[in-house]
């Protein structure tokens, strides 16, 4: 049975969708606070433990080669369903690992099962909305994006207090269990006939290479995958740099790590009342210019240490804040291209962010070598300025060329 075409999604369709967008968050968001404790118990240097993160984020760009034109062949369901049990076995090795090395391969499989739900639920909102609407939905999911940062390193560490860190992967198991039932039970297959057709006609590498040869296209997926390298580097570096380096007691960290993540609610929402008045393409490109902007401001702090810690993060809040806007319009644009292909187009999204993000977290490892904020703030304005020329000179040029 389809999901009916509708106009604007009922609010517990919305939660549905937001906790199926939530397995990426909670995954890495939760265990951040217990990353020293993690590299003191396993007995590994901080780079190492950086690395459980870089393997969740192949996880989760590998695993979306294969979930989005699965879903485009098969339907919505069957892949997410799959991809859930798959991260709650893994969920279950991590929580049982006892080397930095079987974690990192936990991790791995981790994300390989948790980017099921991301890659198709882009997908389910593609078919039952339009474009503009579609972009909203996402802005209102982007909330999980902010309320899940706050609350899960939080959460990660009241569960420090009183167990060790084993029991945030236990936890993280029981998220995927209760989120294989509410899918089962709550989400209605949403693929047209017209994306059956087509990819009846074609293999995963055809569709695949038709979305590599659209310029725009590839100009918004690499926005929006360099803007999530740019959120990611922060992610990878923030724990040691803020505990370590600026010495903030593991439980304020939480609330820093927080306040940010309330910077990108801002965004989202703000974005979500633009998108009542203005294109999809005129939001990003101005969100653009304001994030490359403040990331060069906090890039000159950081190497020069004007400003001290705050130096820092005050230009980091506003970065995070653009992400709000940027996230949902370039994922928007790039699935209002070849609507019938969502699916694909979806899992090429994912493959390009997270595996991008992936390299760009390990290549943090590598020059964390004094611990100071530079390589952090010099990452994010590398992946700034890469996503500004990707939006410009590739997809909105190409939109006016196609126009």
């Amino acid at each position: 049975m389809h999901a009916p075409r509708a106009a604007h999604p009922s609010w517990g369709m919305i939660t549905l969708l937001a906790a199926m967008s939530a397995f990426g968050a909670l995954s890495i968001d939760m265990y951040l606070p217990a990353m020293p404790t993690i590299g003191q118990a396993l007995n590994a240097a901080p780079a190492d433990v950086q690395r459980s993160l870089s393997s969740f984020l192949a996880g989760l760009a590998i695993g979306q080669v294969l979930y989005g034109p699965w879903s485009d062949r098969s339907g919505r369901r069957p892949p997410i369903l799959a991809g859930i049990v798959l991260y709650i076995v893994a969920s279950a090795a991590c929580a049982l690992a006892n080397s930095a090395e079987l974690l990192i391969i936990g991790r791995f499989v981790q994300g390989f099962g948790a980017c099921a739900a991301l890659v198709v639920s882009r997908a389910f909102i593609r078919d039952t909305y339009g474009h503009q609407e579609t972009a909203r939905i996402l802005s209102l999911i982007m909330l999980v994006f902010g309320v899940v940062p706050i609350v899960a390193p939080i959460l990660g560490a009241l569960v420090l207090t009183i167990a060790d860190w084993h029991m945030i992967f236990w936890l993280l198991t029981g998220f995927g269990v209760i989120l294989f039932f509410a899918v089962f039970v709550a989400l209605p297959e949403s693929r047209s006939a017209e994306t059956a057709a087509q990819a009846a006609t074609e293999t995963p590498a055809q569709a695949y290479w038709e979305l590599l040869k659209s310029r725009r296209l590839m100009g918004y997926l690499l926005s929006g995958a360099f803007n999530g390298t740019c959120l990611f580097t922060y992610i990878a570096a923030s724990p040691d740099l803020i505990i370590g380096t600026y010495g903030v007691p593991p439980q304020h960290f939480s609330w820093i790590f927080g306040t940010n993540a309330v910077g990108l609610v801002i965004g989202s929402q703000i974005n979500r009342r633009l998108l009542l008045h203005y294109s999809t393409d005129r939001v990003a490109a101005m969100a653009t210019l304001f994030a490359l902007a403040w990331g060069v401001a906090m890039a000159v702090a950081a190497a020069t240490g004007f400003g001290g810690m705050w130096g820092v993060l005050v230009p980091l809040f506003l970065v995070m804040s653009t992400y709000g806007f940027l996230a949902a319009n370039t994922t928007a644009g790039a699935l209002s291209v070849d609507p019938v292909r969502a699916g694909s187009i979806s899992g090429l999204s994912g493959l390009l962010s997270f595996g991008i993000a992936a390299v760009g977290t390990a290549l943090l490892g590598f020059f964390h070598v004094d611990g100071s904020a530079l390589p952090m703030a010099g990452g994010m304005l590398a992946a700034l300025t890469l996503a500004a020329a990707a939006l410009f000179l590739l997809a909105l040029s190409g939109r006016k060329s196609a126009s």
